[in-house]
């Protein structure tokens, strides 16, 4: 066996198979730092779109999502070619900021809920800004019941009870459908305090009227 070994090693191969997978690395570096910004761009334009909505500043909220959503375009379209960044957590969290701006946006406009295709982006991103749609409809029944608009508060909470259900459904491992049953936990604990909260609130609501109209006929 022994006579058999011819050692060698042709440096001028191995410069060159190291010099492909180099150029290849810098390549990916490069986009992964314009990914990186192109990122934050997202989630900073999708932030402020909410914030504006439940300013109650609509305009302001659509120059938002128009931004976010030129960031989110360029960033699945800068990453397409490398898969390790394309469906990284990076990418898959600044577009979950989008898809969360957008569908909450669209659903309490009643535009109707766009899917991951009218959107143009990956499902799974897609299921977990969906999952923090509820959040966000939560907090706007909080302020119809501060305003006591409990009609349009209960619409909510059936959108968010609505959603809960549906991504309840969805029995898959972390690695294909990461973070998604943890949404669902936090989805539905968010359902039923705020059911709770509601029936409490309106039940008060309805008890201070009675007292109020009794104290104007003097009973």
């Amino acid at each position: 066996m022994m006579e058999e070994l011819k050692p060698g090693l042709d440096v001028d191969v191995l410069r060159s198979v190291i010099g492909r997978i180099n150029e290849y690395l810098a390549e990916r570096d490069s986009v992964r730092e314009e990914a990186i910004r192109v990122s934050r761009d997202v989630i900073r334009n999708s932030g402020w779109a909410v914030t504006a909505v439940h300013k109650g500043d609509l305009d302001e909220a659509r120059r938002y999502l128009a931004e976010a959503e030129r960031a989110a375009r360029r960033l699945l379209e800068i990453t397409s070619g490398y898969p390790e960044l394309y469906y990284s957590g990076m990418v898959y969290n600044a577009i979950s900021e989008y898809v969360e701006a957008k569908v909450f946006m669209s659903l309490i406009l009643g535009e109707g809920l766009p899917g991951p295709e009218d959107l143009g982006v990956p499902p799974v991103p897609y299921l977990q800004g969906l999952g923090d749609v509820v959040g966000e409809l939560r907090r706007l029944a909080l302020e119809c019941v501060r305003r006591e608009r409990f009609d349009i508060a209960w619409k909510l909470l059936d959108m968010m009870e609505a959603i809960y259900l549906e991504i309840r459904g969805l029995d898959y491992p972390e690695a294909l459908a990461p973070g998604i049953r943890r949404k669902a936990d936090v989805a539905r604990r968010l359902v039923d305090d705020t059911k709770a909260l509601l029936v409490d609130m309106e039940n008060r609501f309805k008890l201070m009227e009675e007292l109020r109209r009794a104290g104007d006929h003097g009973v």
